[in-house]
């Protein structure tokens, strides 16, 4: 009996952590911790995929990619927000031209 009450109990932790993991992924953000409540997060995502920047539906890159965002600040940040949009673009702009100065 103790048996199958610690089994349950793991499938039921198992089934909840998957749960949360794919709602957290449903808007794109793979890590979330509340810094503030209502107000201040420290938020993980992927980058959005570098051609579809200027695309009227952008789309993220896999977060197995490695290309995280690591994000501080407004807990409803969306990552395919314009803000994010600008920002990755800008963060582009820069990266090219210091790794590509003679």
């Amino acid at each position: 009996m103790k048996t199958a009450t610690a089994l349950l109990a793991s499938l039921l932790l198992a089934g909840t952590l998957g749960a949360t993991r794919a709602a957290m992924a449903a808007d794109g953000v793979t890590y979330k911790q509340e810094l503030i409540p209502g107000s201040y997060c420290h938020l993980k995502f992927p980058a959005i995929r570098g051609r579809t920047r200027a695309a009227d539906d952008p789309i993220l890159k896999a977060p197995s990619d490695g290309d995280v965002i690591d994000f501080y600040g407004r807990c409803d940040e969306y990552p395919l927000g314009s803000d994010q949009m600008h920002e990755q673009k800008l963060d582009n702009y820069h990266r090219f031209q210091h790794d590509y100065e003679d």
